[in-house]
């Protein structure tokens, strides 16, 4: 196993939290509002504690798929840069999403919340990968 890239883990965080402002700001923003309906639930009360949090959380993912990256090492990584995308973007589609989706459905939120996210997550994840990509050694 090669050393973890902590740039890269660190960048990639900064990347998913853009993604995040975009995605949740003018992309799809008031769908999501839409969605989530009257009642304030859509407002948040603390809006730099929801971005802390967001961050750290971020940054564990961000960790393990650092550690994944260099488990997998950079000799095959620069054969086959391809798993960047893989690896990010399955552990969205294969973990993420599924896990998502079945909290979703248990609280009956709706399908088109529920797309809003899983999107999200999957660009996240994906722009993560690419910021290891960026980042190889």
């Amino acid at each position: 196993m090669g050393p973890v890239n902590w740039l890269a883990v660190l960048a990639a965080v900064v990347v998913a939290l853009v993604v995040s402002a975009v995605w949740y700001g003018p992309l799809f923003g008031r769908a999501r509002l839409a969605e989530v309906g009257p009642g304030g639930l859509g407002v948040r009360a603390a809006p730099g504690r929801t971005v802390a949090l967001t961050a750290v959380l971020l940054l564990v993912s961000s960790s393990m798929m650092g550690h994944m990256f260099a488990r997998v090492g950079q000799d095959t990584l620069s054969v086959k840069p391809w798993l960047y995308f893989m690896m990010s973007g399955g552990l969205a589609g294969a973990f993420v999403v599924p896990s998502l989706w079945i909290s979703y459905t248990h609280q009956r939120i709706s399908t088109r919340l529920a797309l809003i996210d899983a999107g999200f997550w999957i660009t996240a994840y994906l722009a993560m990968g690419l910021t290891f990509f960026l980042f190889k050694a």
